[in-house]
């Protein structure tokens, strides 16, 4: 694993965790751990499981007993680390969003079309696609649920910079973090409307806004932390959007409104998505990421209303690995599905999803935003959308 801190921690969990919840058809073993830091480096690899740590990438991609990097670095170096790993045939799974432009995604993405001819597998780590919840949800709109689907609502809320002494962190420089609620918690939404509609987004109007334009410089420089740190002395620019709100028009022609914020007083990591359609809906909040909310409007009229599923049956996706039925998962879980998934497209010799070409697809949505907000919200075409399942 190619970087630490926050990312770190809860991909550490799911490779841990993967191994000891189901029945895995490889191996796992944490092998090694890389950051820039060798004091930080070695003392999260101690805390969360990992053989070994080093600080060299590089040395550690060429090493024979290496089969899988995975990247949770910031987004201004996924491109070099994921096409170099994927050109020393190790399997790549990559944390969203794919990259910071969409010049660099093309590049993943072509270098892993040329890495899976050799039987070499990549993914993107978009993980709420593994909620159980969410992928229940995808998989009863695919039914048929909700009928034809005319409408969605996705939005993503945090609050973690509504003090504006909250101090610069790399998440909020454009040289490291490509965007900023646009592409960190934006990437998201737009990716779970399309993986639960199975539509692409062709087309996009918006706005996005920074709202602080400049905040403290932290004790150690700028770029030294990912979600919070310690002011110090100085300030320092913001160059990326704090808040981004804009409507997507699907493959099918219906509509899709879209909200990433960090300044959502109150809310602190709150996701949903709403897919209404001809014959009902379905909601889903990650705040209660256990359920769901189906509305059915063929019921009878005594009967209508929204009706919660509990998510927790060992029919549902993944929740066989885990607890008897009610006995609730919570995020973390997410990562040991990632794991899951991605070592069992491996060992079958499958490609994984979300693949590199979903990722580019979210890209273009994104960079599709960022030109719309800056010709006053015209809409603006995302060209060459991906094909979507």
């Amino acid at each position: 694993m190619i970087g630490h801190g926050f990312m770190g921690a809860a991909h550490s969990v799911g490779w841990r965790q993967a191994p000891a919840a189901f029945d895995l058809p490889d191996s796992v073993e944490m092998a090694v751990l890389v950051g820039r830091n060798a004091a930080a480096a070695s003392a999260a690899a101690a805390k969360w499981g990992w053989a070994e740590s080093a600080t060299d990438w590089r040395e550690v991609i060429a090493r024979d007993d290496i089969d899988i990097v995975d990247i949770v670095t910031p987004g201004d170096s996924h491109a070099e680390i994921a096409i170099a790993a994927l050109e020393a045939g190790k399997h790549v799974l990559c944390e969203k969003p794919l990259a910071n432009s969409v010049a660099e995604a093309s590049a993943m993405d072509v270098a892993a079309q040329l890495a899976a001819g050799r039987g070499v597998r990549s993914m993107v780590g978009f993980t709420y696609r593994r909620v159980p919840a969410v992928t229940l949800l995808r998989d009863l709109v695919a039914s048929g649920a909700v009928g034809e689907v005319r409408q969605v609502r996705a939005a993503y809320r945090q609050d973690w910079l509504v003090d504006e002494n909250e101090p610069l962190a790399w998440r909020l420089q454009k040289e490291h973090a490509g965007s900023g609620a646009l592409g960190d918690i934006g990437a998201h939404i737009i990716d779970l409307a399309q993986f639960v509609t199975g539509q692409s987004v062709d087309s996009v109007t918006g706005v996005v806004e920074t709202l602080v334009k400049q905040r403290p410089l932290p004790q150690s420089g700028p770029g030294s932390s990912g979600l919070s740190g310690v002011a110090g002395a100085g300030f320092g620019d913001v160059t990326v959007d704090d808040l981004a709100l804009f409507t997507g028009r699907l493959s099918s022609r219906a509509l899709a409104s879209f909200e990433a914020t960090r300044f959502a007083t109150g809310r602190k990591n709150q996701l949903t998505i709403e897919v209404s359609g001809d014959r009902g809906a379905l909601a889903f909040d990650l705040e209660d990421l256990n359920s769901l909310q189906l509305y059915d409007r063929t019921a009878p009229d005594d009967r209508q209303g929204f009706t919660r599923i509990l998510v927790t049956e060992p029919v549902h996706p993944y929740v066989s690995g885990w607890w008897p039925a009610g006995h609730l998962l919570g995020y973390e879980h997410g990562f040991s599905h990632q794991a899951k998934d991605f070592v069992e497209a491996i060992v079958r010799g499958e490609d994984p999803r979300p693949s590199f070409a979903d990722g580019l697809g979210v890209q273009r949505v994104l960079d599709a935003v960022e030109q719309s907000s800056a010709r006053d919200s015209a809409w603006v075409s995302v060209t060459e959308p991906a094909l979507l399942t």
